[in-house]
């Protein structure tokens, strides 16, 4: 008897594990076929019920009725649910593809809101226009204290005819003697200064719109010597010419490369009254980066150089030398300008310098001319650095660069003439 009841009970427990074995092999077999083909999502009555009720009191538009198709014949997949809304139509190649996005969106695939309109509700995939306006231009409205005016021109050279065209557009907060502006530019092609062209006056306005083109026939050999000088002045009463600024524009390789128009705007400087040294003037700006430890000379210009004439044609550059206890570190050159007193460089350069060497670091910056046959002399110098190599205001130059680190701090300099032993 006793055997009896252990053969029932052990079948019994072996007919439940085969009823879990078999179990879990179905739903095994079940998450296999799962991950290799598309199941449609589960949904119940009530919930399609519910999401229709909400679609129909804030729909813009009711879309028609779409009828589900069973998967095409040829198509050897199942639809995933995201396209099951997409009509299938036969082409006569015997390909399969989908017919165009009705043009009122099911409900169910807009993102649902709170309050339950669709005011407020941006579709997936549209358009941000905020995305795709352009940069607002502050040109016009930012301007630096104590700016004189700003100017905007353009500038475009014609290789096959050797026309430099220059179209002068207008300018902005021109900053007049009296309480009208009367403005009128003149156009230089440095360094030629005897000969100029005239824009007409504008009457009592500070921010004219001139809207003039100018030409100047130049030969393509040496426009990238020459310099567009633009000079801003106002007509009083009697007719008198005052001037409000200048604008000095290099004609350099870059600017007139390619046969486009380049559109540029520049703010007005001041001419210096002041009467050039005996052996002229260098302006230069000076800035250091701690962050970068990084030492950058912009050489501008100069003015009032005493040229050797006699000696053929002339070219003036400008030779930067960095120096460390008058040992010389590294040195850079500015391309040369042809035959000018005035010229103009407009050119920046990088010296790599830590700040523990700025006490013992100067900068030279020395005019040197080229003449024919590769000979060379020097015009004069400037040495800016600390109190060990200089005073005055090569002095005070530097000290200012030192207070005001990332900026740019622009100055003129007397040149001294290099004594040769």
């Amino acid at each position: 008897m006793a055997e009896q009841l252990a053969l029932v009970i052990g079948g019994t427990i072996g007919g439940l594990l085969l009823l879990l074995l078999i179990g879990a092999s179905c739903c095994l077999w079940r998450r296999f076929c799962a991950t290799l083909t598309y199941e449609e999502l589960p949904g119940t009555p009530a919930m399609a019920s519910a999401a229709a009720s909400s679609g129909q009191q804030d729909r813009p538009c009711q879309p028609h009725a779409r009828t589900q198709l069973s998967r095409p014949p040829d198509v050897p997949f199942v639809v995933p649910p995201s396209l099951q809304g997409r009509d299938w139509v036969p082409l006569h190649s015997g390909e399969w593809t989908h017919a165009p996005w009705d043009s009122c969106p099911a409900s169910e695939l807009l993102p649902h809101t709170t309050s339950g309109g669709l005011g407020d509700a941006c579709m997936v995939g549209a358009i941000n226009p905020e995305l795709y306006k352009f940069p607002e231009d502050k040109s016009e409205t930012d301007s630096p204290a104590g700016c004189l005016g700003r100017l905007w021109f353009s500038v475009e050279y014609e290789q096959e005819a050797e026309r430099l065209l220059v179209g002068l557009i207008k300018a902005r907060h021109l900053q007049a003697p009296s309480e009208t502006c009367s403005p009128l530019v003149k156009l230089y092609l440095l360094p030629d200064e005897r000969r100029f062209l005239q824009s007409k006056t504008k009457r009592k306005t500070s921010n004219p719109q001139f809207d003039e083109h100018f030409i100047f026939q130049v030969s393509s050999k040496t426009v990238t010597q020459r310099v567009l000088k633009f000079s801003v002045y106002h007509v009083d009463r009697q007719r008198k010419h005052q001037l409000l600024g200048q604008v000095l524009f290099p004609l350099k390789n870059e600017t007139l490369a390619g046969d486009c128009r380049r559109v540029i705007w520049r703010d007005l400087e001041a001419e210096s009254l002041e009467p050039p040294s005996e052996f002229g003037d260098l302006q230069f700006c000076l800035s250091y980066n701690d962050y970068l430890s990084r030492l950058t000379v912009v050489v501008l210009r100069a003015r009032g150089l005493q040229l050797q004439e006699d000696r053929g044609i002339v070219s003036v550059f400008v030779k930067v030398s960095l120096m460390n206890h008058n040992k010389f570190v590294k040195c850079k050159k500015t391309s040369a300008v042809l035959g000018s007193i005035n010229p103009v460089y407009n050119e920046t350069f990088s010296f790599k310098a830590d700040a523990t060497e700025l006490d013992t670091a100067s900068l030279s910056l020395t005019v040197v001319q080229n003449t024919e046959g590769d000979k060379s002399q020097q015009l004069g110098r400037v040495v800016v650095g600390p109190y060990m190599y200089t005073r005055g205001r090569e002095l005070e130059h530097w000290d200012e660069m030192l207070s005001k680190p990332k900026e740019l701090v622009k100055r003129w300099h007397a040149l001294c003439r290099i004594t040769e032993p």
